[in-house]
C-alpha cells in the first residue's frame, strides 16, 4: 500500500507558529499535572502502596547479588526429612527431647563455628523433665558463643520485666534516647511484653536475640528490626546478637536515619527498620538437622561422618525449622514461602557486608513523579509524527522502572509505583489531548487506507498511528493457506474473462467466510488464499476460528461446485493447510510502500501442509499445534507424522471434521487409527491389512497401502520412527 504523510505541525509557517508552540507547552504541563493528580487519587485507595510493594519484590528477585552465594552464614534446617528420620530410625515423636539438639551444638563446637543462633523458642519446660533442659543448656555452655531467642511483643508475652535470672543483653546504643524522642510512639520499636526461654535453657546461652519481626501490610517480610526496647533495655535481633558474640566490643550509635554498628552503617526508615539486600535462598548453604545429628553421633563412635565439621569453621550457623508442619514458614520478597530462620540469615549477611538498602524519603518520590510526569507530557505534545511519538512513549513509559532499578542496584529503594502511574497518566492525557486537538490525523488515516485495509485494521492504526511505520511484532498466529486442486489445467480451457469471473466468485465466497470468522486476508496469489488470525487484534480463540473457517469454506465450495462445473467443465476442489505458532506480523516492505503481512517458520509449515494434502488424498490438514489450540470445538483424526521439505522437526498432522460427520465415521476412524499405530511401530504387514480394508472409501488409507507395500518390499534402513519424509512441496 502507498503511504503518504500529512504536513508536520512543527513545520507550518505563519505568525501563529510561536503561539502554537506555547499551546503545546501548556498542554504538556497540563498532561503532567493530570497524570500526577491521577496518581495521587489512586494513592488514596491503597493501590499505589500495594503496587510499590510488588515492584520492590520484583526488583529484589531481579537484582539479587550475583556473587555466588554467602559463605559466612550457614543454615541447619529441621526439615521434613529430619522429622521422618527421627520417627523412623529413633522412634521420636514431635516435639523432640531437647537433649537431641545437644548433638547439633557439639558438632558446631567441634567444627569451630564463630557463633550459633537457634531460632527456636523454649518458653515452656521440656516434657521430658528438667534433666532434658539442663543437658541442652550444658551443650550451649560447652559451645560458648550460643544465641537463644526471646520474643518481644506488643500484645503477646508472659512478662513485662526482665527476669532476674536472665542476664541483660550487652547492647548499648549511643544516642538512643534522643533518637527515640523523634520517632512516633506508634512506630517506635518499644515492646511492653516478652516471652523468655525457661531459666534452665537460658543458662546455656551467652546472649539472647529478639526474633519477633512484623510483616508489612500484605504479610510479606521486607524490613527488619535490628533491635527492640523492652523494660528500658536495648535487645538485639537474633542476627545482630550472633554478630555481637563474634565481635564483643561492637560499638553502636544511632542518629537520624542511620545505625552505626562498628564499621557498618545501616540505613533506617522512619520507624527504625532496616531493609536487607535480599538474596536467593540458594545463596545460603543449608544442611538438614538429621544429617548433622547423625554425623555427630558417628564421630562419637569413631566412624566417618556424612558431614565434615569443618564446614562450619569460622562461620555463623543459624538453626531453625523448615518442615511445613512446624509452622515457621514466612513469605519474603525473593520467595513465596521460606523458613523464618532464612529471614534472619538474610539480615545477618547484610550486617556482615554492610549492603542494607537506603530508603529514599517519601517526598522525594513525589518530586520525581511530578518531574517525570511533566517531562513526559511535554515530550509527547512537542513531538510530531507517529514514529517520534511512539519513541517518546517507549522512552518515558519504562523510565520510572529503569530509574528505580538503577537506584536499587546502587543500594536505594526509590519509589517506582507513584512515578510510573504519574508518567502513564501523563502520557495517556497527552495522547488524548493530541487526539482531541488533531482529529485531522484520524480523518487522514481513514481516507488514505480505507481502500487497502479492513475496518478493524484501520481502527487499530488510528489507535496506534506508529504502526504505519515499518516493523513487526512476534505473535502467535493461526495461518491459513488454500489452493485449488489442478487449477492450472482448468484455466487453460477458459478465456481470460471467464477465468476472472470464476476466480472472483470463488475468492469472494471464501473471503467472506474468512472475514466473518475474524480472519485477516494477507494476500491472494492467483487462486491461492493466504490468511491469518490473532493479528492485528487479539483473538484468544483464533485456532478455533480458523478451523471453523476452513470447514465452512469446504462446505461452501461443495455447495458451489455444480455451478462452477457448468462454467469450467471441471469439479473444483480446494486444499487447505492450517498451522498455529509464533510468527512475525506487521508492516513489511519499503519506506514508501509496504504490506501488512507475516513471516516465519510457522507460516512456512502452514504452506507445506496445504501441499501435503495431495500425498494423503485429503483436502483439509491441520498441525497438532492447531488441533491442541482449537480445543474441543472440533473433531479430528490423526493422519500421520510427517517431515516437510525445509524443516527437520517432524510434525503430527490431523484432518479436522465437524462433530456430526466424525460421529458417523467412528468405526472407520478407529480402524484407521489402529492401522496407523501399527505403521508407526513398524508392523507394516498388520498396517497393510488394516489400510487395505479401508482403501476403497478412505483416500488417506489408500495412500498408506502404497507406503506399506514399498516398505515391505524394501525395509527401512536404520531405526524406524514412523515419520513420513515429504520430498516435494
Amino acid at each position: 500500500m502507498q503511504q503518504t504523510v500529512s504536513p508536520s505541525p512543527a513545520k507550518e509557517a505563519g505568525p501563529g507558529g510561536f503561539a502554537a508552540f506555547r499551546k503545546r507547552i501548556l498542554y504538556g504541563v497540563m498532561a503532567g499535572v493530570v497524570g500526577l493528580t491521577a496518581a495521587w487519587l489512586l494513592s488514596l485507595t491503597g493501590i499505589v502502596i500495594s503496587f510499590e510493594a510488588r515492584t520492590f519484590d520484583w526488583r529484589a528477585r531481579l537484582l539479587t547479588p550475583r556473587d555466588g552465594g554467602s559463605d559466612a552464614v550457614r543454615l541447619i534446617l529441621l526439615d521434613q526429612a529430619s522429622l521422618d528420620w527421627a520417627a523412623k530410625e529413633n522412634g521420636l515423636s514431635w516435639p523432640w527431647p531437647r537433649e537431641v539438639y545437644s548433638a547439633i551444638l557439639d558438632f558446631c563446637r567441634r567444627g569451630g563455628a564463630k557463633a550459633v543462633a537457634f531460632d527456636v523458642l523454649y518458653t515452656e519446660p521440656s516434657t521430658y523433665g528438667v534433666a532434658d533442659d539442663t543437658a541442652f543448656a550444658a551443650a550451649g555452655k560447652r559451645l560458648g558463643n550460643f544465641v537463644l531467642p526471646v520474643f518481644l511483643g506488643r500484645e503477646s508475652g508472659k512478662t513485662s520485666v526482665w527476669p532476674a535470672d536472665v542476664p541483660p543483653d550487652p547492647l548499648v546504643i549511643k544516642g538512643l534516647k534522643s533518637w527515640l524522642a523523634k520517632v512516633p510512639p506508634s512506630e517506635a520499636p518499644v515492646y511492653p511484653k516478652a516471652a523468655f526461654p525457661v531459666p534452665e535453657v537460658a543458662a546455656g546461652a551467652k546472649i539472647l536475640g529478639n526474633v519477633s519481626q512484623d510483616p508489612e501490610f500484605d504479610g510479606i517480610y521486607r524490613r527488619v528490626n535490628l533491635f527492640g526496647l523492652f523494660d528500658g533495655k536495648a535487645v538485639p535481633s537474633l542476627p545482630l546478637a550472633a554478630r555481637m558474640l563474634a565481635e564483643p566490643n561492637l560499638d553502636a550509635a544511632i542518629a537520624g536515619h542511620s545505625l552505626r554498628l562498628g564499621p557498618v552503617t545501616v540505613p533506617l526508615d522512619d520507624a527504625g527498620r532496616a531493609i536487607p539486600r535480599w538474596r536467593r535462598s540458594s545463596d545460603f548453604s543449608a544442611v538438614s538437622a538429621a544429617a548433622v545429628i547423625r554425623s555427630e553421633l558417628t564421630l562419637l563412635e569413631g566412624g566417618k561422618p556424612d558431614l565434615d565439621p569443618n564446614m562450619f569453621r569460622g562461620r555463623y550457623v543459624l538453626f531453625g525449622f523448615s518442615a511445613p508442619g512446624l509452622l515457621d514458614l514466612r513469605p519474603s520478597p525473593v520467595a513465596g514461602v521460606t523458613s523464618g530462620v532464612e529471614i534472619h540469615a538474610q539480615t545477618l549477611q547484610s550486617l556482615l557486608t554492610g549492603d542494607f538498602l537506603r530508603v529514599i524519603p517519601h517526598w522525594a518520590g513525589w518530586w520525581l513523579a511530578g518531574a517525570l510526569a511533566v517531562a513526559a507530557g511535554l515530550a509527547v505534545t512537542l513531538t510530531t509524527g507517529a514514529v517520534a511519538g511512539a519513541g517518546v512513549i517507549i522512552l518515558f513509559l519504562p523510565l520510572p522502572i529503569l530509574i528505580a532499578l538503577a537506584a536499587y542496584a546502587l543500594g536505594s529503594w526509590l519509589p517506582m509505583a507513584l512515578p510510573q502511574l504519574a508518567v502513564a497518566g501523563s502520557l495517556v492525557t497527552a495522547v488524548l489531548i493530541g487526539y482531541a486537538t488533531e482529529g485531522r490525523q484520524k480523518r487522514f488515516i481513514k481516507s488514505a487506507f480505507r481502500q487497502y485495509l479492513s475496518p478493524d485494521v484501520i481502527e487499530a492504526l488510528i489507535a496506534h498511528p506508529e504502526r504505519m511505520s515499518l516493523g513487526g511484532e512476534l505473535r502467535e498466529l493461526t495461518i491459513f493457506f488454500s489452493d485449488l486442486q489442478g487449477f492450472t489445467g482448468i484455466s487453460e480451457g477458459m478465456t481470460p474473462q471467464e477465468l476472472t469471473a470464476l476466480l472472483n466468485k470463488y475468492l469472494t465466497a471464501m473471503t467472506d467466510i474468512i472475514l466473518e470468522e475474524g480472519g485477516t486476508v494477507d494476500k491472494y496469489e492467483g487462486d491461492a488464499i493466504i490468511a491469518f488470525w490473532n493479528a492485528p487484534l487479539d483473538q484468544p480463540d483464533h485456532a478455533a476460528r480458523a478451523v471453523r473457517a476452513a470447514l465452512r469454506c469446504q462446505d461452501k465450495l461443495t455447495e458451489l461446485r455444480p455451478a462452477f462445473r457448468e462454467r469450467s467443465g471441471h469439479d473444483l476442489h480446494m486444499r487447505v493447510g492450517l498451522n498455529t505458532g509464533p510468527a512475525v506480523v506487521g508492516n513489511m516492505g519499503s519506506d514508501s510502500r509496504f504490506d501488512y503481512t507475516m513471516l516465519g517458520d510457522a507460516v512456512n509449515l502452514a504452506s507445506r501442509l496445504e501441499g501435503i494434502n495431495k500425498q494423503f488424498g485429503t483436502y483439509t490438514m491441520i498441525s497438532k499445534a492447531t488441533r491442541d489450540a482449537a480445543g474441543e470445538s472440533f473433531a479430528s483424526r490423526r493422519l500421520g507424522r510427517v517431515a516437510v521439505v525445509g524443516r527437520a522437526e517432524p510434525v503430527d498432522v490431523y484432518e479436522p471434521l465437524w462433530p456430526a460427520a466424525a460421529a458417523a465415521l467412528t468405526a472407520t476412524h478407529d480402524a484407521y487409527a489402529n492401522a496407523l499405530a501399527a505403521f508407526i511401530s513398524g508392523d507394516f504387514q498388520t498396517a497393510l491389512a488394516g489400510f487395505t480394508a479401508l482403501a476403497g472409501t478412505d483416500p488417506a488409507a489408500a495412500s498408506y497401502v502404497k507406503r506399506c507395500e514399498a516398505l515391505l518390499a524394501e525395509p527401512p534402513a536404520g531405526e524406524w520412527n514412523g515419520v513420513l519424509v515429504m520430498t516435494s512441496k
